[in-house]
């Protein structure tokens, strides 16, 4: 299942750095942090991940009830660490059937949060408004902390976003129905900080979501590329 790195925005290939460029390219998005290839999960690859994050590494904790951890993603290369993590959790849905949630957290501009959500920009973009009130809150860290929901996203699923220790933290739920988990007051712990209890997360079969993300927009190539 191992392969090569892979534009976080396009999945498209991605160049190493060397004579003429110092960071890794993309022929449609340039400069990019590359996508890992995502394995199996399990708590060793997760602790991987966990150790080389710049950002946080947000996880449902504890799960609710009946869910698995089902992957993690990471953007980045070992010179700068991790830009961006996605980690994936599967359950019982609150209104029957199976519930999955995608948790990003990124710096502005990497764009692997808008891939998972469906959207064309690294970033939200103009859908989010943040001037109205916060259709969600979660609490990230010990925080509450407001997410709005990204009205732009493809209708299988539920996207919000907000900003949680200064960079972007998404979530996207499928089905669409699935979001009243939103609404729930969901508490979310920054892996980095849990210590030997990485070691105790549940794990479950990889989330397709990760692998694929087969919605997500064709890149647009850049112009002279």
């Amino acid at each position: 299942m191992r392969g090569e790195p892979s534009c976080p925005r396009c999945g498209g290939r991605v160049r190493a750095p060397g004579l003429f460029a110092d960071s890794w390219q993309c022929d449609a998005h340039g400069r990019v942090h590359p996508l890992q290839p995502v394995v199996p999960p399990g708590v060793e690859v997760l602790g991987a991940v966990v150790g080389r994050a710049q950002v946080p590494v947000w996880m449902p904790w504890p799960l609710p009830v009946g869910w698995l951890f089902t992957g993690v993603a990471h953007a980045g290369d070992d010179r700068g660490g991790s830009r961006a993590t996605a980690v994936a959790c599967s359950g019982p849905g609150p209104l029957g059937g199976t519930g999955e949630m995608l948790l990003v957290a990124e710096e502005p501009g990497v764009g692997l949060g808008a891939r998972y959500a469906g959207l064309e920009g690294p970033d939200p973009g103009p859908s989010l408004r943040l001037d109205t009130v916060p259709e969600a809150k979660v609490h990230a860290a010990g925080r509450s902390t407001p997410l709005w929901h990204v009205r732009s996203a493809p209708a299988d699923r539920a996207v919000f976003a907000g900003e949680a220790r200064g960079i972007w933290l998404w979530a996207v739920v499928r089905p669409e129905r699935s979001a009243i988990l939103m609404y729930d007051e969901l508490v979310l712990t920054d892996l980095r900080d849990a210590g030997a209890e990485v070691e105790l997360v549940p794990c479950g079969a990889l989330s397709p979501q990760l692998l694929a993300a087969p919605d997500a927009p064709p890149p647009r190539a850049r112009p002279g590329a």
